[in-house]
């Protein structure tokens, strides 16, 4: 890998690492070169701010759940509906993984810092809100699949899927505000039972 390359890649990753464990105020660009190994000065090169940075790992982090988990989740070799519970379980086994490591359940990245700093900073709330409306996207073409395949009948597949995300990422603020990753396990099953009737 290019040292420029790697140096950019080292801090992207101290920052997620950092401002996911903890928080977006708690975490300084010192912490963030501290914990790369590398100067402010390398910092400034490649970001030229915390925001900038964050705004970068929100879009590797998005990268990475869609591949990860929403790609895998939503694969079409099981019904749709039970793509939505999927959905939910391997969340639960990474925020599982994440306890395992960490000792704490530290939630949703997105969630996170969409609760820290949407009414603090417009282009972070703007991505978070980004980011959420594509997740929401993909929950819709589910519901669109499950209705067409007979499983569902008579919902509006906007709301439902709104409602669904909105569930999804209660959850995960339940659990993290509790340190209890279980309540996702006996919650999330309930997801794929949502249903918003038309108007």
């Amino acid at each position: 890998m290019h040292p420029n390359v790697d140096t950019q890649q080292r801090i992207l990753d101290s920052a997620r690492e950092l401002i996911y464990s903890r928080s977006y105020a708690d975490v300084g660009v010192a912490d963030i070169c501290e914990h790369a190994g590398v100067k402010k000065g390398s910092f400034y090169h490649f970001f030229p701010s915390k925001r900038d940075l964050t705004l970068a790992v929100l879009d590797a982090y998005y990268l990475e759940i869609k591949t990860n988990l929403v790609a895998q989740a939503f694969a079409k070799d099981i019904p749709p509906l039970a793509r939505l519970n999927r959905f939910g379980q391997l969340a639960y086994m990474f925020q599982k993984q994440a306890l395992k490591d960490t000792g704490r359940v530290l939630g949703c990245p997105f969630g996170n810092l969409a609760s820290e700093m949407a009414t603090q900073d417009e282009p972070i709330r703007a991505k978070v809100e980004q980011i959420f409306s594509n997740l929401q996207g993909g929950i819709r073409l589910v519901l669109r699949e499950a209705m067409a395949a007979g499983e569902v009948q008579d919902i509006d597949v906007e709301a439902t899927a709104q409602a669904m995300l909105a569930y999804f990422e209660g959850v995960m603020l339940l659990a993290k505000s509790n340190n209890d990753v279980e309540i996702m396990g006996q919650l999330f099953p309930a997801m794929a039972q949502i249903r918003i009737s038309p108007r």
